[in-house]
């Protein structure tokens, strides 16, 4: 047992009964893909936000529901529902689960952190 910081390896839950480490680079996201371990189970993560800044993209997870907690901070949560979008606001502390199958972003306010656990089989992102 070691320690490590979840903001910079990731926790793999998977299918099973085991929990993985894994070291995030440069090229995580592609290797998490079909065939690969990281492709069943769950992700555990924590981003940190230093800035505002909203993310660059929109992601959807259609083989789970994510858990998106914010550890600290001021995050809006958009999500699409049908034609309109909604914000979920999550301040200093809370969360929400997005649906899978749900296509979301986020809005960041200020320096905080966000802890979230998906199911990483399938995700897809497009250009905001």
């Amino acid at each position: 047992m070691e320690t490590f910081d979840l903001a910079e390896t990731y926790v793999h839950l998977e299918d099973g009964p085991r929990a993985a480490a894994v070291t995030v680079g440069p090229d995580f996201w592609e290797r998490r893909g079909v065939g690969t371990p990281l492709h069943d189970g769950r992700l555990v993560m924590i981003f940190r936000f230093e800035r505002p800044e909203d993310w660059d993209h929109w992601e959807m997870h259609p083989e789970g529901d994510e858990i998106v907690f914010l550890l600290s901070g001021a995050l809006d949560l958009v999500v699409e529902e049908g034609d309109r979008e909604r914000v979920i606001p999550l301040r200093g502390r809370g969360g929400c689960i997005v649906p899978r199958g749900v296509w979301h972003r986020g809005i960041i306010h200020g320096p905080g952190e966000a802890l979230h656990v998906t199911r990483g089989a399938g995700t897809q992102t497009r250009a905001i």
